[in-house]
């Protein structure tokens, strides 16, 4: 049986999705709850990585069982044997073929910016902080510039090995309540680091250091150097990943 869970986590206690030789991954705690619960040796497929410092809300992840632990009951065994910085939140079977990464059709991303000149030790590693408040209307501007299919090879950080770097931007929200702004972005897929690029890229609109009308340019430029900075892991979460399964469900 193939199972697909949906799992939350704070990453700020690990060296990010995936197993390293030299750090405590989230892919790794959870294999290992898998173990104390069922006896199998499962491999854990995520939709796709998070860095050292990157939470997730909903990060998708399949693994295929004999267990006979029905799938209700499932999430509340696992995270008894999970420390509290990772839930599982759901489970539920799959096709055989599903594959948590390549069958994934969108993927939303939320950055967290809190704009305020002292950082806040309550939300320490849960959000960005800058000194400086930036213009949201001028970052939204920018923002649909960004909509569409694009190459985003300006987006991309050194270290990115992919086929093709087009991406599709379904939507780039921004809002703001009292000192926080929120980031929120939906695609096809990302490029590595390219969120917390945009992100950056949007401050620096923000802020003067970049005008929104040069958006275009330094799409088609495809030049990392005139892009912004790329922004803290741990403002970043993986909300959610949306699949075909998910549509057929609600009918």
């Amino acid at each position: 049986m193939r199972v697909l869970l949906r799992v939350e986590y704070n990453g700020s206690f690990y060296c990010g999705w995936q197993r390293q030789k030299n750090g405590l991954s989230v892919q790794a705690v959870l294999a290992k709850a898998v173990l104390d619960v069922t006896g199998e040796n499962a491999v854990m497929h995520g939709s796709g990585r998070t860095d050292a410092g990157v939470h997730a809300i909903a990060q998708a992840v399949h693994f295929d069982t004999h267990t006979k632990i029905p799938l209700d009951k499932l999430p509340i065994a696992l995270n008894a044997h999970l420390p509290s910085s990772v839930r599982v939140k759901s489970a539920r079977e799959v096709p055989a073929d599903f594959n948590a990464r390549f069958n994934a059709l969108s993927k939303t991303y939320l950055y967290r910016l809190v704009c305020a000149p002292v950082s806040s030790p309550l939300r320490e590693n849960l959000a960005a902080f800058v000194p400086k408040k930036p213009n949201v209307e001028e970052m939204r501007r920018a923002a649909a510039f960004l909509l569409g299919e694009h190459d985003f090879k300006c987006f991309q950080a050194a270290g990115g090995h992919v086929k093709t770097t087009v991406r599709t931007i379904y939507s780039f929200e921004i809002e703001e309540k009292e000192d926080e702004i929120t980031f929120e972005v939906t695609g096809n897929g990302f490029l590595y680091n390219m969120v917390r690029i945009m992100v950056g890229t949007l401050y620096y609109v923000g802020i003067g250091k970049l005008s929104a009308d040069e958006i275009p340019e330094i799409l088609s430029s495809g030049d990392r150097t005139r892009a912004g900075k790329t922004m803290p892991p741990e403002g970043l979460y993986l909300k959610n990943v949306r699949y075909a399964i998910d549509e057929e469900e609600k009918r």
